[in-house]
């Protein structure tokens, strides 16, 4: 295969590599809900595990979409209950395919370019967290693997800086606490 002439390739993103794993973690939570999972609170306080699923699903739209180059900030209606999980499973893998393909450095969001690796990253940090919000609300293990931890740390640590109500407020955690805890403290989560 020739190259086309004055395009160059995009080097591979390792937010990309990020934003997999953080699928596959969350992928295994997903397959944790049952229906009588969906009225239950979750650790973002405000919502029910069917709002949080409705959000997933609505992040993975938009996160998509900037795979293209663009995040328009308009939500799509969500999926039944019944097929949100398909759902789910579906746009997850429709989104690795979109970044790993992606083309351009820059995604607008809301009119202003910000770098593709920090879009990517922000995806693996969003779908790694509500994955961890899953899990926790069915009750099954949330651990967040220490490798898949320690690679979303700096970026959540940008957004708990920036702090526009994304997540939680941080709370301490003790000076030993291990990656995941760090993470999760840093995301306004308690008890990893």
């Amino acid at each position: 295969m020739s190259a086309v002439p004055g395009l160059q390739p995009m080097p591979t993103d390792p937010g990309v590599e990020l934003l997999e794993r953080a699928l596959a973690y969350t992928q295994g939570a997903l397959v944790t809900i049952t229906p009588a999972h969906l009225g239950r609170r979750t650790p973002c306080t405000q919502w029910r595990l069917v709002d949080l699923l409705a959000h997933m699903e609505d992040s993975l739209d938009a996160f998509a979409e900037g795979a293209t180059g663009v995040i328009s900030l308009h939500s799509a209606a969500p999926a039944p209950v019944g097929d949100q999980i398909a759902a789910l499973q579906t746009k997850a893998c429709g989104l690795l395919g979109a970044w790993a393909s992606a083309t351009t450095p820059l995604v607008e969001v809301g009119g202003r370019p910000v770098p593709v690796g920090t879009i990517s990253r922000l995806a693996a940090l969003e779908i790694a967290t509500h994955g961890w919000d899953v899990a926790r609300t069915t009750g099954h293990d949330a651990t967040v693997p220490d490798e898949l931890a320690e690679g979303l740390l700096p970026t959540a640590l940008a957004v708990a800086l920036e702090q526009h109500g994304e997540f939680g407020s941080p709370v301490p955690v003790s000076a030993d606490a291990g990656p995941a805890r760090r993470l999760l403290g840093l995301l306004g989560r308690r008890d990893a």
